[in-house]
């Protein structure tokens, strides 16, 4: 599990800009999902080989409610101190301290959680001192100048927050090869209904196992002979604060979950509908390689047939990036169809370790080619040499063709739905890579 890094601060700071040029330190940024915004606030960062996630708790969009902690600055703190592992608290160096600065210091030093305290905005190295001095006045450490647009400073800065973060720990877990299965979805939508019922019924608990996440318990369960992991999502086991209702707090708790899951499970309110925050989740859980099952949860409150069709609306206008995901429907309270999750759990998790032989991939390409289709530019035209398995869990296939840059994502998405066709890739994401097929490569 990848450490997590918070930058919190009032609107307007540069949160997002400073997030931006942190993860540009490394190449790796999350891969990008189609039907999810691109404006993403998760991004994995690597500096010296330390690897972690920044959360940019100002990018995410509040749920639409009328709960005044959604939009509040002081919650969303509050909730990121709770969960980070570092924090950096951006102020704006060419305003100066305001109120809102102040009350998000005054929540920052009730949690015992290294701060960074982030004077941007400093564009002038020459004349930051000055400007310096009065953020001390927020009692929360040293003011450290940057500017998020040009850099100045995140280097050291970098050093400093690695330097803090906590060492990933091997575990000493009888049950590491298991297959691990996260409950994951926004608040209320039944997920504790769901691990309680699965844990409740026919089947014993054989252990709990600390998880590497803060406090995570996760559960051990057998079924028919078979052992599976129930990684813990906070919120599951217990509800500590109001701030579980905050999408910001769920959505880390969920990512937590997420990285050590193989299936995720995505428990939708089918009373509400898909959301934009289950698409958010959905599209973490596709970008870490996750398979992912859609669970429709409440299906019996729907009374109607117009009901029923303008939840399916809703999943098939905000989950058009996992088309491949079974989807059903469920009652996690009374228990209905909450048996058939297992075996698309099954079937999921084979997909996604899925290995295609080169021959299979052979007669794909040849079939591809005789189909004809392809990317003409002007006098290039795009040739596909040839393919090859380059990894599971997800399947990942490397592409071999004469003009890499000419691949787009309309014709990315063509290749998927063709090798979806022609292979059982149910309830996975795969990943395509295309290379130039270079003279070292003539041999192959």
């Amino acid at each position: 599990m990848k450490p997590i890094v918070a930058v919190v601060g009032r609107p307007n700071v540069g949160k997002s800009t400073l997030v931006n040029r942190l993860a540009q330190t490394q190449d790796a940024i999350v891969h990008e999902s189609r039907g999810v915004t691109r404006d993403r606030s998760y991004h994995d960062a690597d500096w010296n080989g330390r690897t972690f996630t920044l959360v940019d708790t100002g990018g995410i969009e509040p749920m639409k409610s009328d709960d005044v902690f959604a939009t509040s600055i002081r919650d969303q703190a509050l909730a990121a101190a709770e969960e980070a592992d570092a924090i950096l608290f951006v102020v704006d160096g060419s305003v100066g301290v305001t109120e809102e600065d102040e009350t998000v210091a005054r929540l920052l030093k009730r949690v015992k959680k290294p701060t960074f305290l982030l004077v941007n905005k400093l564009d002038n190295p020459e004349r930051e001192e000055e400007r310096l001095w009065e953020f001390y006045s927020l009692g929360v450490g040293d003011p450290c100048p940057i500017s998020a647009v040009h850099g100045h400073g995140t280097g050291d800065l970098l050093d400093e927050v690695v330097a803090v973060l906590p060492e990933e720990v091997e575990e000493d877990d009888p049950y590491g090869d298991l297959l691990s299965i996260a409950i994951i979805g926004r608040p209320n939508a039944g997920k504790s209904s769901l691990f309680n019922k699965v844990i409740g019924s026919d089947r014993s608990i054989v252990s709990d196992v600390a998880g590497t996440t803060r406090d995570a318990i996760d559960t051990i369960i057998e079924r028919d002979g078979v052992h599976y992991r129930l990684v813990d999502t906070a919120g599951i086991r217990k509800k500590s604060t109001v701030y579980e209702n905050i999408e910001y707090y769920s959505m880390v708790r969920g990512l937590r979950a997420i990285d050590r899951a193989d299936v995720a499970l995505l428990v939708v309110d089918a009373s509400i509908g898909v959301t934009e925050q289950d698409q958010k989740v959905a599209g973490l859980a596709i970008e870490r390689g996750c398979a992912l099952i859609v669970l429709l949860n409440k299906w019996d409150l729907l009374k109607d047939d117009r009901a029923r069709e303008q939840v399916m609306e809703t999943v098939a206008r905000r989950l058009t990036m996992a088309p491949w995901a079974p989807q059903l429907r469920i009652s996690a309270l009374t228990g209905r169809s909450v048996e058939k999750i297992w075996n698309l759990v099954e079937k999921a998790a084979a997909s996604r370790a899925a290995k295609v032989s080169t021959s299979r991939l052979n007669q794909f390409l040849t079939e591809l080619r005789e189909f004809g289709h392809t990317i003409v530019d002007g006098k290039r035209r795009l040739r596909m040499h040839y393919v090859t398995q380059t990894g599971v869990k997800p399947p990942t296939f490397t592409f071999f063709v004469n003009h890499a840059d000419m691949v787009d994502d309309t014709y990315r998405r063509y290749i998927e739905n063709r090798m979806r066709g022609a292979f059982d890739f149910e309830g996975t994401p795969i990943r395509l890579r295309f290379r130039n097929k270079s003279s070292r490569d003539e041999g192959r």
